[in-house]
């Protein structure tokens, strides 16, 4: 799991994205014992289409669905 920088434009964390996509192939390869590689969590409200387009099967929501935290 894991959550990119903020920045006003979702497309800046695509790179980010793409390098952890990487990171999570090369370790499901491994094929290490009791390891199973089946959730790559990346993106949240603001930039899950990118996070999606490059490889996440998982994304939070929260403030799509609950709107702004109150402070």
């Amino acid at each position: 799991m894991t959550i990119g920088r903020f920045e006003p434009e979702p497309e800046a964390a695509r790179k980010e994205f793409r390098q952890l996509a990487g990171i999570f192939r090369k370790l499901a390869e491994l094929d290490l014992p009791s390891v199973k590689m089946r959730w790559l969590s990346m993106g949240m409200t603001h930039d899950f289409e990118v996070a999606i387009e490059e490889g996440a099967n998982l994304v939070r929501i929260g403030r799509g669905i609950f709107g702004p935290r109150s402070e």
